[in-house]
């Protein structure tokens, strides 16, 4: 958005006869990536953006909001790379001309967490939609996300598969929270309620109080992200060149190490997979 406002406000002041300085090309040497709130939550870009400004010399910007709207972002040119978990919409995403082509990157999984009382009686359970189902069946308070982000589209999914719709109990045992990762975590924490959350974000979570994973394991519960650069076909002020520099080192052995190796609590977080390749 920053760089769409600049151009506009440079051609006005050059219409109006005012002197205006262009900026310095290392001014300009950055890239706006749309991501999700998991890899900034998690820690993951603290830890690997500077390596690659390092490397190239261009600086990253992100902007960190669910899936959904990073999507939407994306779509409106307000950004150069997208960088999401939600991959039938990135696969949309690219068929409908906004992206060039879409790249596996790293993959975790999906748990729920809730507290060490356990109300519904799920703790331990591998059976992702048995446990939704005994969470319904008990009441038990579930805090969800509400906003369209890989996360929340990951989670209605898997109430579909357990046949639920919970959206009929929106206001009662069923909370909305229309929030991030972090942000719904701590209502959970605060409302002693369940909540499905990437395991990144989880290790990282500081404000567990005596919460713990009650659910997890369950292939259903896989969590792969991609890696887009945003077709210049669509948005002319796509950064073309300095965007696939950076697609390109996230998906080299080189980006995909560094994936590797960031850990919190001695735990691997991320596990990159780009081009097939499992670390």
């Amino acid at each position: 958005m920053f760089r769409r406002s600049f151009l506009m406000l440079a051609a006005a002041a050059t219409a109006a006869g005012v002197a205006f300085a262009a900026p310095a090309s290392a001014d300009d040497k950055f890239i706006i990536v749309q991501s999700t709130t998991s890899t900034q939550n998690s820690g993951l870009f603290d830890y690997m953006l500077p390596i690659f400004t390092d490397k190239t010399g261009i600086e990253v910007r992100v902007v960190a909001v669910g899936t959904g709207q990073a999507i939407k972002n994306a779509q409106n040119c307000d950004g150069d790379v997208l960088f999401v978990h939600a991959k039938p919409a990135e696969e949309k995403f690219v068929a409908e001309g906004y992206g060039v082509a879409r790249s596996d990157v790293m993959y975790n999984d999906f748990v729920i967490v809730g507290p060490a009382g356990d109300p519904a009686g799920v703790a331990g359970s591998k059976d992702v939609t048995g446990a939704l189902a005994k969470i319904k069946a008990a009441k038990a308070p579930f805090a969800s996300r509400g906003d369209d982000s890989g996360t929340h589209k990951a989670e209605l999914r898997l109430w579909q598969a357990a046949g639920i719709d919970p959206a009929a109990d929106s206001g009662g045992w069923y909370r909305e929270t229309g929030s991030g990762m972090g942000a719904t975590l701590n209502t959970a924490v605060g409302m002693n309620a369940y909540a499905m959350t990437d395991r990144a974000t989880w290790i990282a979570f500081g404000n567990k109080g005596d919460f713990k994973v009650a659910v997890e394991g369950d292939e259903r519960m896989f969590n792969q992200y991609g890696i887009i650069l945003v077709n210049k076909e669509k948005c002319p002020s796509v950064k073309a060149d300095l965007g696939q520099t950076f697609v390109d080192w996230v998906l080299s052995d080189e980006g995909q190490k560094v994936i590797a190796d960031y850990k919190q609590n001695d735990q691997q977080l991320f596990f990159p997979n780009a081009n097939g390749k499992t670390s």
